[in-house]
């Protein structure tokens, strides 16, 4: 009798959209003023990192390899201790400045392949380990002397699903142009169903950023999943920190699953062709009781997840590099 019942209450999350094409829809341009978007990312860029950075995925640095990343100029290595703890530290060796994220990791010891010189992740001359932060989805680091901020113990993490209960995947790019255009893009929800319309359609922005004690955008939104059949939804983008911006279902299928978009830089401040690595994480969760069958069968998924990603960062990475190349131009403010 309770699997009936189950049944007879469940419902579809897809519904079958009848709204106005592309070119009927109602212009956004007015909407989107470029006085607010740029006020919001003003107030993001004054929010406090720690000078922690994402370098990566967490299941990029695997037992027995280290892994490389540049952030602001700075050659980084990431590597497991024997125990499966994160490591990090400059990029080069302090003998003879070989590059450690070619070398070999050996029970946890992270070994340089030109003359065998062995590191734990402890001192050593003036070779200095950075902290480092593993939350499960992303890798971390701090870098004090490129964020330039007063150092914190951890990073700020987005809240996320509970641990386990959902689907995670991480996405990355790299665009030329600096992390506050990576972020502008994501904080001007308005161009979703205009410059993604295979994947968002009747996008409206209920509520607008307030100031620093409400200053989130909500967005009620359909994901686009074959033809007319879309998922309508309700979400949040949120700017906890200068480099980061979440998306977040607040209302209908999947609430709670967040979309976090991490900025981070690969070239110095001061560089004259600035590189900036999109780091994208996307954990879904969903209440219902199938969902179980998703989680078993997350790694088919993460390659499909990954794939949707990098589809509308193709288009937002133009976005971003075309912000970049106006502001540097002085064509444009920023």
């Amino acid at each position: 009798m309770a699997d009936r019942a189950d049944k007879a209450r469940w419902t579809s999350p897809l519904r079958r959209r009848r709204g106005p094409g592309w070119a009927e829809q109602t212009p956004t341009w007015r909407a989107a003023r470029p006085a607010l978007i740029a006020d919001t990312l003003k107030r993001a860029s004054a929010r406090p990192s720690g000078n922690w950075f994402v370098a990566g995925a967490s299941r990029e640095v695997r037992p027995g390899s280290p892994y490389g990343r540049t952030v602001g100029g700075v050659e980084v290595v990431l590597w497991r201790s024997r125990s499966g703890g994160l490591r990090a530290g400059p990029g080069a060796c302090p003998h003879l400045g070989a590059p450690l994220r070619d070398s070999r990791v050996v029970c946890g010891t992270l070994v340089c392949h030109w003359h065998g010189l062995a590191l734990d992740g402890s001192a050593f001359a003036d070779w200095q380990p950075y902290p480092a932060h593993d939350d499960g989805v992303l890798v971390w680091v701090r870098l004090d002397a490129v964020g330039g901020e007063e150092p914190t113990e951890r990073p700020v993490v987005p809240d996320r699903p509970a641990p386990g209960s959902g689907v995670d995947a991480v996405y990355t790019a790299v665009g030329r142009c600096e992390p506050q255009d990576v972020v502008a893009n994501r904080l001007d929800p308005w161009h979703g169903s205009w410059f993604h319309p295979y994947s968002f359609v009747d996008l409206t922005v209920v509520r607008e950023p307030r100031g620093d004690e409400d200053d989130a955008f909500e967005v009620d939104v359909s994901f686009r999943v074959a033809g007319r059949l879309v998922v309508p939804v309700r979400a949040e983008f949120t700017a906890p920190e200068p480099r980061t911006v979440v998306m977040r279902i607040t209302d209908g299928e999947g609430a709670t699953s967040v979309v976090e978009t991490h900025a981070t830089p690969l070239t110095a401040g001061d560089a004259q062709r600035p590189r900036t690595a999109v780091i994208e994480a996307v954990v879904a969760a969903s209440d219902r009781r199938g969902f179980a069958l998703a989680r078993a069968a997350a790694p088919v998924l993460r390659p499909l997840m990954r794939r949707t990603a990098g589809r509308l960062w193709r288009d937002d990475l133009a976005y971003a590099e075309r912000r970049w190349e106006l502001r540097s131009s002085g064509r444009f403010p920023g």
